[in-house]
């Protein structure tokens, strides 16, 4: 099943409930089989974003287009998408195949090719054989490939996600990324994706669209945005960073206190500077390699976290950061007792600085 992914443009989008403004102005480029995530704290206007893509609430201004067609007034029913929600939206008293096969009924396609179209939904999902069960039978995860499967049968060319994987256990989430994943590669169909989750959103999509009090901040590759954000709204929201505040000093260094910090990026203009120090990039180096920023503290917790090790450190002026180590047996020799002193280094490269944003 290759659906062909359907192109997806907003136009400064804007949506008002009385005065409160849920959306200002968005205008958003989706490419035919991209999946991109909208990612967001609570209140970002993600969700209203997507309503407005799926025909479910209509913009206060703004377009919507899907290809050449303005859909921006254009009912759900009429637009031809798959939309996967939260809660799955499962109807308990059918059975799995009739809950897949709903779509077809609903669109008035021919009942003689139903039972083909599930079977080859099902499998796409990994759920072949299972058109007879009960949705009451089914774990999370197989309601969720139901859902996703419902949402594919008639092979829409643009699928609408809503925290699908909110409901599940950590382990079973992160295996229906990689899932979903694959299964987009597969179909060809283009998804936007709503999530909390930075994590679940990086992994998956060619593109997260950043948003805050609905406005769109950033728009760009996962590693784009994990690496060079564009304010320290989004490089607190992206990975697991320190913020901490900098001074200029002249083009490409900034000082942390009293230590002098090397950028290889161009500082943004302002005053207002955050350094964005993320914690894998930190590296304990007592070699005094002089090629890499330094920075001495005080150790104050280590904790133990399965894969990895996350050190707490306190810099003389009081400001704390931390970083990460594999926790393999030698971790635990390279760092010292809490209370004593440790040296990390920090490249140039991963010495990001970016504009201070108002919380």
């Amino acid at each position: 099943m290759d659906t062909g992914g359907e192109s997806v443009e907003i136009r400064s989008a804007s949506k008002s409930y009385g005065a409160v403004r849920a959306l200002d102005k968005v205008t958003l480029k989706v490419a035919p089989r991209e999946f991109v995530s909208l990612l967001g704290p609570s209140g970002s206007g993600k969700t209203t974003l997507l309503g407005l893509l799926g025909g479910f609430i209509q913009p206060s201004s703004g377009s919507i287009h899907f290809g050449d067609r303005d859909v921006t007034f254009l009912p759900p029913h009429k637009r031809d998408i798959g939309v996967v929600f939260q809660n799955y939206a499962l109807f308990p008293h059918m059975s799995v195949g009739e809950n897949v096969a709903f779509p077809l009924r609903a669109r008035r396609l021919p009942k003689a090719s139903w039972p083909e179209k599930v079977r080859a939904a099902l499998a796409m999902v990994g759920l072949a054989g299972y058109e007879a069960r009960g949705v009451a039978q089914l774990s999370g995860g197989q309601r969720q490939r139901v859902a996703l499967a419902r949402a594919m049968i008639f092979e829409p060319r643009l699928i609408l996600m809503d925290e699908p994987l909110s409901a599940l256990d950590k382990q079973l989430r992160e295996s229906m990324q990689i899932e979903l994943r694959e299964l987009h590669k597969r179909i060809g169909a283009t998804i936007v994706y709503v999530t909390h989750d930075q994590r679940e959103a990086l992994t998956m999509s060619d593109r997260v669209a950043i948003l805050k009090d609905g406005r769109l901040i950033q728009i760009d590759r996962p590693e784009r945005l994990h690496d060079h954000p564009a304010d320290s709204f989004v490089a607190s929201f992206i990975g697991e960073a320190s913020l901490l505040p900098v001074r200029r000093i002249d083009g490409n260094r900034v000082a942390l206190g009293p230590v002098v910090l090397r950028s290889a990026r161009a500082i943004p203009n302002g005053d207002a500077l955050i350094l964005a120090v993320h914690s894998e990039k930190l590296l304990i180096d007592n070699s005094g390699d002089t090629a890499r920023n330094r920075l001495t503290g005080t150790v104050t917790d280590v904790v133990y976290q399965g894969e990895s090790l996350r050190i707490f450190l306190v810099l003389p002026d009081g400001t704390t950061l931390s970083l990460r180590q594999p926790s393999h047996h030698e971790a635990y020799r390279r760092i010292p007792p809490i209370g004593s002193g440790l040296t990390v280094t920090l490249h140039p490269e991963d010495t990001i600085i970016v504009p201070k944003v108002p919380e």
